[in-house]
């Protein structure tokens, strides 16, 4: 708790916060993250610890939306200073809980996605010949956790603060004010939307990924037997596994994407079997059902297995059995529906400036589909499909508006689609074509990344390009302390820094700590607030230089600085916006 309560941690709190969409989205009480902005750094603290040394959660607010299989998703918002001490917490637990989770669960966890579960699927069936998969669908999950169970299973993990224990257990049975007034109160379950609920769903399967590897990957042997390092970091333990195929183990490895997980076999009668003891074992140990309906056990060779929006199934070619892949129908269905929607909204608009807006989210909605599904094998064949329908109704919408030729100004969209003759044009604006796909083979993670250890942060900033003097200037700046501005400068102050790679946004040179100044594009004085795009990084001499009146002081800096036009421009730039006369 004293880690939790420190000032680094509450101030990380609201950095990582404020980056979610949701930081807008108000709870019982109405207050978002836009309340906590101008609020000085040394206030905010003191709230949220005032708020950790004696905890009691306001009530959670009940939002329900709309499942893509057609369900109810209920969602808990609790309100944002609840949501700022479960970031506090997470922030604390989740190095503790990395250090025990298994390497196959990749769902919610920093530096893994769902490219990282699909590569290891695709491993397992192509490499591994693993034809026989065991899907299991938990019914209700984040409804149903047993939070006497959950409270053991941290105590196991090492996590035994016992104030910190009872804050848990208030989150947990905090009520709920349901859509119409009542209030629920929950006796099991995590609610969805509760920044502490991913970590905790994970907490609570993890026991279940260890089980499975103790049936084979992690059994013990009666002779040692050589492991070797492969040269992605993974672990070679093909000896281990030649001796454990000459026992009658059965083969399994899980893969498990949040409560989302299946389980990979050699034959059908090892599938069968453990089928049947997953069952038994998450009613008896976690107290979790099976859905029947949707739980079964899949021959690859034959059938399609659905995952993560994907269906899978393992086709011969060239002698051997290989992965093919595509959307699932609920996916093409659901992206379709989408698209077509927002072509409808971009018909609807009155002006082209609204109109250029749906455009560009449009756009955003097709690249992030393409980024999603670009894994399967067949999306191509799928994204054409959805294609053909969109485009049907793109042409019946828009129709004489669409022009066939254009200038594609923007970098990334004429890198990923300025060669596709699908492109049409709006207001001079590109409309990405869905169809114009081309399939990417998954990658694994790199086992190094990890931003909990000194190599794996290494590697993240090597990649970042940060010198080390950038990064020890980025630690004190995260430190520091002015009493007489807000949270939100403060925070800005770090990102920027990071952003210009430690530079004078004018000179362009590196910034050692006592040359740093941050300053307000259109002054405090005049409107202008703390906002991101409202900041830039100078050098003090640079910032002197920009609000200079007299002569004199002008051209010490002058002299000083040594600005070439280029530079100069900027100056004056910065000047004319603050409101002076350019130099």
């Amino acid at each position: 708790m004293s880690i939790i309560s420190s000032d680094e941690n509450i101030r990380l709190a609201y950095r990582n916060i404020k980056r979610n969409s949701g930081s807008l989205t108000a709870g019982v009480d109405g207050i978002t993250i836009k309340d906590y902005e101008q609020l000085g750094a040394e206030d905010y603290i003191q709230i949220i610890r005032r708020k950790l040394k004696w905890y009691q959660p306001k009530p959670v607010r009940r939002k329900e939306i709309e499942k893509p299989n057609g369900g109810i998703r209920p969602l808990g918002i609790p309100t944002m200073t609840d949501r700022l001490v479960q970031q506090c917490i997470l922030q604390v637990l989740e190095p503790i809980c990395e250090a025990k989770f298994y390497e196959r669960s990749n769902g919610f966890r920093p530096n893994r996605s769902a490219e990282h579960a699909i590569a290891q699927c695709y491993k397992m069936i192509q490499r591994s010949n693993l034809h026989f998969a065991v899907d299991v669908d938990i019914k209700g999950f984040f409804d149903n956790v047993n939070h006497s169970k959950l409270i053991r299973q941290m105590w196991t993990m090492g996590i035994r603060d016992k104030q910190l224990i009872c804050i848990i257990k208030q989150m947990l049975k905090v009520p709920v004010i349901m859509p119409d007034g009542s209030k629920l109160y929950p006796t099991k379950g995590t609610p969805q939307g509760g920044i502490l609920s991913p970590l905790l769903a994970n907490i609570v399967l993890n026991e279940l990924d260890w089980w499975i590897s103790s049936q084979w990957e992690t059994m013990p042997t009666h002779h040692k037997y050589h492991i070797g390092i492969n040269k992605n970091g993974s672990l070679a333990k093909s000896g281990v596994y030649y001796a454990l195929r000459r026992s009658n183990l059965k083969e399994m490895y899980i893969v498990r994407y949040a409560d989302d997980f299946k389980i990979l076999c050699r034959s059908k009668e090892d599938a069968d079997n453990i089928f049947i003891a997953v069952k038994k074992w998450l009613k008896e140990r976690l107290k979790l059902d099976v859905s029947q309906e949707k739980s079964k056990v899949v021959n690859l060779k034959k059938n399609y297995s659905e995952f993560l929006g994907f269906k899978i199934k393992a086709v011969w070619k060239s002698g051997k059995y290989v992965v093919s892949s595509y959307m699932s129908e609920k996916a093409v269905k659901r992206v379709a529906a989408n698209l077509k929607s927002q072509i409808k909204a971009i018909a609807h608009e009155q002006t082209k400036i609204e109109g250029v807006f749906r455009i560009k989210e449009y756009n955003s909605m097709v690249m992030g589909i393409h980024n999603y599904y670009r894994y399967a094998t067949n999306v191509n064949l799928d994204c054409m499909r959805i294609q053909q329908s969109v485009y049907l109704v793109m042409c019946h919408k828009l129709g004489k508006q669409l022009r066939k030729n254009g200038i594609i100004e923007r970098t990334s969209i004429l890198k990923q689609y300025g060669k596709s003759k699908m492109v049409r044009f709006m207001h001079q604006e590109p409309i990405c074509p869905i169809g114009f796909i081309q399939t990417k083979y998954p990658m694994h993670r790199k086992r190094v990344i990890c931003k909990y250890t000194p190599e794996g942060r290494a590697e993240i900033h090597k990649s970042l390009k940060f010198s080390d003097d950038v990064i020890a200037v980025l630690h004190m700046l995260s430190k520091s302390k002015l009493s007489n501005k807000s949270i939100e400068y403060l925070d800005n102050r770090v990102s920027l820094y990071a952003a210009q790679y430690g530079k004078c946004a004018v000179t362009g040179q590196e910034l050692w700590i006592d040359d740093i100044h941050c300053h307000h594009k259109k002054p405090v004085s005049q409107g202008g607030t703390d906002a991101y795009q409202n900041l830039i990084i100078v050098h003090k001499d640079v910032h002197k230089l920009i609000h200079s009146t007299s002569s004199e002081t002008i051209q010490t800096y002058m002299n000083k600085i040594r600005p070439n036009k280029a530079q100069l421009d900027k100056i004056n730039r910065l000047r004319v916006t603050a409101g002076y006369t350019a130099i």
